[in-house]
């Protein structure tokens, strides 16, 4: 049975979807085309009527209210606790009670383009069901148009090759925020600076991005706090409206945390407008970054990146977080080996290559081409992993061989395609008719679905034969999820040199 999914719309969705004068962005264009062609539910809130009824613009409000009867009207359901506190503003009001809905389980997601209920919905522990347009057509894309998006390649270029470009729309979104912008983006062209791009495929026009260097015993805040040693910066951090949604940012980021542990840099910190970057916030603090003062006006963001795993007690899931590409591996969280078909490898893996065809590191064109969160999903009864967990990917058939390392951040058991689907909707690699024949075929129980960090591909992938001898791993096939000792883990990562 195909996927049926319930969108709560936004005000500020449904106001330029009912404007007849409006032209729309071709990512709402779009995510409207899918939900028609695959039977998805669009619903408005009472409390958008609330807000469109105080649209100062009379004809356009005019428009809307006799338009809005073609999507569905939910129901107000229980009274919004969060509007009890005194002197609320009626603005916020509306946005507690479309939030409290989505808390009761009203609807599978919101989709909204304000950064102000954005995070509130972050306070509000429901991040995780609050999509920008783009990033719920990307959704919508990967269930149903699966080969008609992949994870870009991210680019490493000097900054002089991108001077043509200057005078592009994407530049000048970049202008109107930093005063001098051009003057200085030659000056540290002339100096051989460097940045991380995305293009779209088969154009050389550039989307986003993201100009770094390494900067040594920096003065970052206004107070005067240091960095001492060598640091990553990253200078201007830019991801196109036109493309947000793709994980570009999260690109970025394994990008960053890739040559600072190459140039060994102990910190990566940034500078970034909370209020107007709500969503890039968002996105580093899941990362480790933390707020450590103000710059000139901006919030500075730093990541602690050590060059060894420091040693502190933390959970490990956290541990993760905070200190990304080091993770836990000691007696205290378990091991897994999780076997994985090679056709479901390639999609999930793209940027892993057959061992003795990978590129050296640090070669330009060996692009990081694979975000850092992912799911994977299983019929295979198993002993349940725990967060923090472990994970050894063995592709199976062709390669057997162990070529990945993660990190489980969530593992579930569900019956039901749409809550899958709404679980991993942001790291899925799995169609809409994927996730509904893996619940059909399970008679047995409950789908296994786990989130993941991913953390390395090993450059000497461990094969099946090592496995068996001299390591001593495993005795027979890897047929579904495997529980391994902590020295069996030592013996793998030493065959992988790792």
């Amino acid at each position: 049975m195909p996927i049926r999914l319930r969108f709560l719309l936004d005000t500020n969705i449904l106001i330029p979807l009912q404007d007849s004068m409006a032209v729309l962005r071709p990512s709402l264009a779009d995510f409207m085309r899918l939900c028609n062609a695959h039977g998805h539910q669009l619903l408005y809130h009472p409390a958008s009527v609330d807000d469109i009824n105080r649209d100062p613009d009379a004809d356009r409000r005019a428009r809307t209210l006799a338009r809005l009867p073609q999507y569905t009207l939910l129901p107000e359901g229980s009274h919004c606790e969060w509007n009890d506190t005194p002197g609320l503003s009626a603005n916020d009001a509306c946005d507690n009670r479309i939030l409290w809905a989505l808390k009761q389980n009203a609807t599978h997601a919101l989709v909204t383009e304000d950064q102000g209920l954005h995070k509130k919905a972050r306070a509000h522990g429901l991040s995780n069901q609050v999509y920008y347009i783009q990033a719920a057509d990307d959704w919508l894309k990967r269930l149903h148009e699966p080969a008609s998006i992949t994870l870009p390649n991210i680019e490493e270029v000097e900054l002089h090759t991108l001077t043509p470009q200057l005078h592009s729309n994407f530049f000048t979104s970049i202008r109107s925020d930093y005063a001098g912008f051009n003057a200085w983006f030659r000056r540290i062209a002339m100096e051989g600076r460097r940045a991380w791009v995305y293009r779209e495929p088969g154009q050389g026009e550039i989307h986003a991005i993201c100009i770094f260097a390494v900067q040594t015993d920096e003065k970052i805040s206004d107070d005067g706090q240091i960095l001492p040693g060598p640091a990553l910066k990253l200078c201007t951090f830019k991801v196109g409206e036109a493309v947000r949604g793709r994980k570009i940012g999260e690109l970025f980021l394994r990008a960053a945390f890739r040559y600072a542990t190459q140039h060994q840099c102990e910190h990566i910190f940034l500078h970034a407008n909370s209020r107007q970057q709500d969503h890039l916030t968002s996105l580093i603090e899941d990362f480790g970054f933390w707020e450590r003062g103000q710059y000139k006006g901006d919030a500075v963001f730093v990541k602690d990146h050590p060059v060894r795993p420091p040693a502190v007690r933390l959970d490990a899931r956290e541990y993760v977080r905070r200190y990304y590409p080091h993770y836990i591996g000691g007696v205290d969280v378990e091991k897994f080996i999780v076997p994985i078909l090679p056709e479901f490898h390639s999609i999930l893996f793209p940027d892993w290559l057959v061992a003795g065809q990978a590129l050296p590191v640090g070669h330009p064109l060996r692009h990081v081409s694979n975000a850092i969160k992912l799911a994977y999903l299983s019929n295979a009864g198993s002993k349940k992993p725990r967060p923090g967990d472990v994970v050894l990917f063995y592709r199976s058939h062709d390669q057997k061989a162990i070529t990945t390392l993660g990190v489980i951040e969530c593992y579930e058991s569900m019956g039901q395609a749409d809550q899958i689907a709404r679980l991993v909707s942001r790291r899925t690699v799995y169609s809409d008719a994927q996730i509904a024949e893996m619940t059909r075929q399970n008679r047995r129980g409950a789908t296994k679905v786990m989130l993941f960090r991913l953390i390395e591909h090993f450059d000497n992938p461990v094969t099946y034969k090592q496995l068996q001898r001299p390591l001593r791993v495993v005795s027979g096939p890897i047929q579904s999820i495997t529980h391994i000792t902590d020295e069996s883990f030592s013996r793998i990562l030493a065959a992988a040199d790792r």
